[in-house]
């Protein structure tokens, strides 16, 4: 209870503090550090309960109890239940309530935070989540090694699981056949999955992988079911089948390869609401700015189905003898991200929503829900006679693999995910705008290097995807990064002197030249700004306090520094505590106003 009470006054001060953004005047930030760490990672008891498995008809768990997630239910309910409850009540969406003193996300249990806070290199970009270690070698593995123990339980791509030797367990997904799509699907998880990592969500380990059919071997009665499907045997009729259908490169089978995922398995997580059985989830999942903010990093790589069916709780017991016991702590999981940079099929089998390659379907991924009731009511209204935008799509003659994802017909503020997301529906503009700010630090560079990644056989496709990348990117930050102040990194250099690197001008945004910086005290004189290239650049802040005398958090110590760039509509807002000439300055918190305060 103390965790929950302290948490949620940080919290609330600082969604306070960002919410008066027009009256900086009015709020003073306490002379503290920033929370970087939140209580979520601390480990907790939960209660024991009684939960059965085949093994052990009498076992007893004390961990929080699975969650399963129906994909009838969860697309109904996404669809039908929350739209109509949303329509019949009032949702009001407020500002996100996990945010520190400088605007930023702590590490959590959702998020740990990496290109924000660092540089991450090439080879870093390579592993994304993967260590060292759980790079495979199939080429070196001898037949009959890789050991098939179970299919795959759900969703509509093929595979199974295998057993590598020395190094662990790991869903082998197939890539998509010859002639639809080839090398999309494993390209775009192990992309996805470095991207998300990079940003700071935690994912499984991908890898694009290519095998030689006689390294399995298959376990005798093994299951697997589809969605939608009842469940039948994976035989060895089901694995030629399987294999026959996989992309392949010189013979060899090309698949998506996802490291099992460790702890204990509790089951999806929803985006709205909390865990009732897990004592750190404390913010409701629909006000955490992570998730909310998600919905421009899916947007940029064309994630459209960012639904909670494609996440995963996992329980990490202090003892890790025993999975499920007490004490312990829930780390929230983002999975499967291979339906991206232009999917438009979820495969084979017979789930009716899966099936992408209806192309009046596929036009609409990312324009419209797939039971959009704003737009249905339009037509309505209008007899469906204006055209939609998605009926004017085109795909990049030569690049078909990639669908529809260009850069052409995106726009980033209207694009919407499959099913409605409550955490994606109440992004504010200020939630947008952190994520921008993270994703402005991915460089050409970088993309490249991902492009590169998911080892697509044409060096023209691997161009081509860098280059969408790039230029929905640049999308994003001309819409992002211009409203409120792009100028990120702050901190106190030499005692006093106010320093940060706006991002837009890093970016080139906007023309260089555009670029005029002026800063001042609220209510009091002009400071002088230096500026550097790379968008650097550092106020000098004259003092106000001298050593001794008030104390530290005295009123009279206390000021408000005013930044502004003559690009972004509303400025930066500084809050430091001045020291005296000996110590210098401190900052102690941030915000990014609309418009530029009195």
């Amino acid at each position: 209870m103390i965790r929950k009470t302290t948490f949620g006054l940080v919290s609330a001060v600082a969604a306070a503090l960002v919410a008066c953004g027009g009256a900086p005047g009015e709020k003073r930030f306490p002379l503290r550090e920033p929370m970087w760490r939140d209580t979520d990672l601390a480990s907790v008891s939960v209660r024991c309960h009684p939960e059965p498995t085949r093994k052990d008809p009498r076992h007893v768990s004390c961990a929080p109890a699975p969650y399963t997630s129906p994909i009838y239910w969860d697309g109904t309910d996404s669809l039908i239940f929350r739209p109509l409850t949303d329509a019949l009540g009032v949702v009001t969406s407020g500002e996100s309530v996990n945010v520190n003193s400088l605007d930023e996300v702590p590490d959590s249990a959702w998020f740990q935070n990496r290109l924000a806070v660092r540089a991450v290199g090439d080879d870093e970009l390579r592993l994304g989540a993967c260590s060292r270690d759980q790079i495979l070698d199939p080429a070196s593995a001898a037949d009959g090694t890789w050991i098939i123990d179970k299919g795959k339980g759900e969703g509509s791509t093929p595979g199974f699981r295998v057993i590598v030797p020395g190094k662990g367990k790991y869903m082998l997904k197939s890539d998509a056949p010859q002639d639809h799509q080839p090398e999309r699907m494993a390209a775009a998880s192990t992309m996805g999955s470095s991207i998300y990592h990079a940003v700071g969500y935690y994912v499984s380990c991908e890898q694009v992988v290519y095998i030689r059919p006689s390294i399995l071997k298959l376990t005798p009665g093994l299951t697997t079911k589809g969605n939608f499907e009842e469940e039948k045997p994976f035989d060895q009729k089901a694995l030629d089948e399987v294999v026959a259908n996989a992309t392949k490169r010189n013979g060899l089978l090309r698949f998506s390869a996802s490291a099992w995922l460790p702890g204990h398995s509790i089951g999806p997580f929803r985006f709205e609401g909390v865990r009732d059985d897990d004592p750190n989830d404390v913010v409701r999942h629909e006000q955490r700015r992570e998730l909310r903010g998600l919905r421009v990093l899916a947007a940029w790589i064309g994630r459209h189905d960012a639904r909670e069916a494609n996440s995963l709780d996992a329980w990490f017991a202090d003892d890790p003898r025993k999975v499920d016991s007490s004490p312990g702590h829930v780390i929230h999981y983002q999975l499967d991200v291979s339906e991206t940079l232009g999917s438009m099929s979820l495969g084979g089998g017979s789930d009716p929503v899966a099936q992408w390659n209806w192309d009046t379907v596929a036009r609409r991924l990312g324009a419209s829900y797939v039971i959009d009731w704003a737009d249905i009511g339009a037509d309505l209204v209008t007899l469906g006679i204006p055209k939609r935008h998605w009926d004017q799509v085109t795909s990049t003659p030569g690049r078909e693999i990639f669908g529809y994802y260009n850069v052409r017909d995106f726009v980033p503020d209207e694009w919407k995910s499959m099913y409605p997301n409550p955490a994606f529906s109440r992004m504010t503009e200020r939630d947008a705008a952190w994520m921008a700010r993270i994703l402005a630090r991915f460089t050409p560079r970088m993309l490249r290097t991902l492009a590169e990644a998911g080892d697509f056989s044409a060096a023209e496709n691997t161009a081509y995807i860098a280059s969408v990348l790039e230029g929905r990117l640049e999308r994003i930050l001309d819409r992002y990064l211009t409203r409120l102040s792009p100028i990120a990194d702050l901190r106190v250099e030499s005692g006093d002197r106010l320093c940060g690197v706006d991002l837009a001008d890093k970016r080139g945004v906007r023309e260089s030249v555009r670029f005029h910086y002026a800063a001042r005290y609220a209510r009091g004189p002009a400071l002088e700004v230096t500026r550097k290239e790379g968008g650097e650049i550092c106020v000098a802040l004259s003092h106000v306090a001298r050593d001794g005398g008030a104390a530290d958090d005295a009123a009279e110590r206390y000021v408000r520094v005013i930044v502004e760039d003559s690009v972004a509509r509303g400025p930066l807002v500084a809050h430091l505590y001045d020291l005296g000439p000996t110590r210098g300055f401190r900052l102690v918190g941030l915000e990014r106003p609309e418009h530029v305060p009195r």
